[in-house]
C-alpha cells in the first residue's frame, strides 16, 4: 500500500485499515518555543466549508481550473470509499463528482500534463493493482494500466510527463518484497519498469530537482537507511548521493526555489525536530535551523513567498496530533510560529493558486472529521 503518513494505527495522511483497494476552533496563538520572524506575518487559519464525507487517507489533488479534488479515503466505521468531491476556492464549497471504480484507500494522485489525474491506489491482497484517470472534464474515472502492489512507495510526476512509482515494500507487506520502479506513460496509459533503487525502502520522499533528476531521501527497510541516492529519467537508473546527517521516516521535503531541497522532522524512531538542507551542486546535506518542536508525518507546502509552510505530524511514534504550524525561512534559516489550526492527523493540504492552503478531512482526536479550513498567508 501506498500511505504516506502512517503503518497500522499510527497517525497518517493516508488511511490504513483492514480494507484495500478492490476489496468489499482555529486560533493564531504561538506555540510555546517558536518565535515569529521578524517581518513576515505568522498569517491566519479561517474555516471553510465541509466536505460531504468525513474521511481520513484521502487524496487532494489541485485541478488546472483551480478546484481541488477530494478522492477515496476512509470512513470513521472503517469503511473504505469510492466517493470523490470537489472544493471550489471561489465559493469555498464542496460538491459531489463522479466515483472511482474500486474501493481506493492509501492512494496517491499526480496531474498530469493534460489537467487529468492519475489515482493509484497502494493496498491490494493482489500482485497488481488497477490504476485509475480521473478527467475533470466529464467528471469520472476510469481504468488505466496495472501496476505492482507496494507498499509506501512515492508517486512523481517528472518534467517529461510519465510519472515515477519509486519504493515500497510489495505485497501484503511484505517487507522484504521490494519491486523494481515503474514508470506511468499518459501516452500508453501503461506503466513499465525502469531502474531499481540502490537501497530498497519505503516511507522515504522523492523530490523533482530543477534539472528533472529526482533526489530519493530516507525512509526504511528491514533496517535504517542512511545513503540517499538521485533517479536520473534520461538513463532510467539510480545511484547513491550525499546521506543526511540524521536518519528519518515519514519526513517533509521540500523544493525551494534556489534548487535546494529542504528535509525535516521525521522519525528516528521517535519524533525529531531537526532540518536539512540539500544542495543538488554538490550532492550534500547540510544542517539548518531546527523546528520549534518535534514533528514528524507533517504536511510541508512551499508558500507563494518562498517559506515553507508546515502543518500538523505527530508528536511520535503513536503520539498524539498537532495543531501547531511553522514556517521556515531558508534566507535566515530557522522556522518560525504560524499559528494553530484545529488538531487533526491524516488530512491533506493542498496549495491553491491563490496562495491560500486548503486543509481537509482527517482525524480530529474524537473521530473522522469532514470540516475543513484555509490557511490565509
Amino acid at each position: 500500500m501506498i500511505r504516506s503518513i502512517r503503518r497500522g494505527a499510527l497517525l497518517t495522511m493516508v488511511a490504513v485499515g483492514a480494507f484495500a483497494c478492490g476489496s468489499a476552533g482555529l486560533g493564531a496563538t504561538s506555540p510555546a518555543g517558536l518565535s515569529q520572524p521578524a517581518g513576515s506575518p505568522a498569517g491566519s487559519f479561517q474555516a471553510t466549508g465541509s466536505m460531504q464525507f468525513a474521511r481520513e487517507g484521502h487524496s487532494a489533488t489541485l485541478l488546472s481550473d483551480g478546484r481541488v479534488l477530494i478522492v477515496g479515503g476512509t470512513l470513521g466505521s472503517g469503511s473504505v470509499l469510492t466517493s470523490a468531491e470537489l472544493y471550489d476556492p471561489k465559493t469555498g464549497t464542496f460538491s459531489a463528482t463522479g466515483s472511482t471504480l474500486e474501493l481506493m484507500s492509501d492512494i496517491q494522485t499526480a496531474r498530469l500534463a493534460d489537467g487529468r489525474v492519475l489515482v493509484v491506489c497502494g493496498d491490494s491482497f493482489k500482485a497488481n493493482v488497477q490504476a485509475e484517470i480521473y478527467d475533470p472534464t466529464s467528471g469520472t474515472f476510469a481504468k488505466t494500466g496495472t501496476l505492482g502492489n507496494r507498499d509506501e512507495a512515492t508517486l512523481t510526476l517528472l518534467q517529461d510527463g510519465r510519472v515515477l512509482l519509486a519504493g515500497g515494500s510489495g505485497t501484503g507487506d511484505n517487507i522484504g518484497g521490494f519491486l523494481p520502479a515503474e514508470l506511468f506513460d499518459p501516452a500508453t496509459g501503461q506503466f513499465n519498469p525502469t531502474g531499481s533503487m540502490s537501497i530498497p525502502r519505503f516511507g522515504h520522499t522523492a523530490t523533482v530537482l530543477p534539472d528533472g533528476r529526482v533526489l530519493i531521501a530516507g525512509g526504511q527497510n528491514s533496517q535504517d537507511i542512511s545513503p540517499d541516492e538521485i533517479y536520473d529519467p534520461k538513463t532510467g537508473t539510480f545511484s547513491l548521493t550525499g546521506a543526511m546527517h540524521e536518519w528519518r521516516r515519514y519526513q517533509s521535503a521540500t523544493l525551494l526555489p534556489d534548487g535546494r531541497v529542504l528535509v525535516a522532522g521525521g522519525e528516528n524512531p521517535g519524533a525529531i525536530a531537526s532540518a536539512e538542507i540539500y544542495d543538488p551542486s554538490t550532492g550534500v546535506f547540510s544542517m539548518t535551523g531546527s523546528m520549534g518542536t518535534v514533528r514528524g508525518r507533517q504536511a510541508a507546502i512551499l508558500l507563494k513567498n518562498g517559506k515553507v509552510l508546515m502543518l500538523g505530524g505527530s508528536t511520535g511514534l503513536l503520539g498524539t496530533s498537532m495543531s501547531s504550524a511553522e514556517v521556515y525561512d531558508a534566507a535566515a534559516g530557522t522556522f518560525g510560529s504560524a499559528g494553530s489550526m484545529s488538531a487533526r492527523a491524516g488530512f491533506t493540504a493542498t496549495l491553491l493558486q491563490d496562495g491560500r492552503v486548503l486543509i481537509a478531512g482527517g482525524d480530529g482526536g474524537s473521530g473522522y472529521v469532514t470540516s475543513a479550513e484555509l490557511y490565509v498567508p
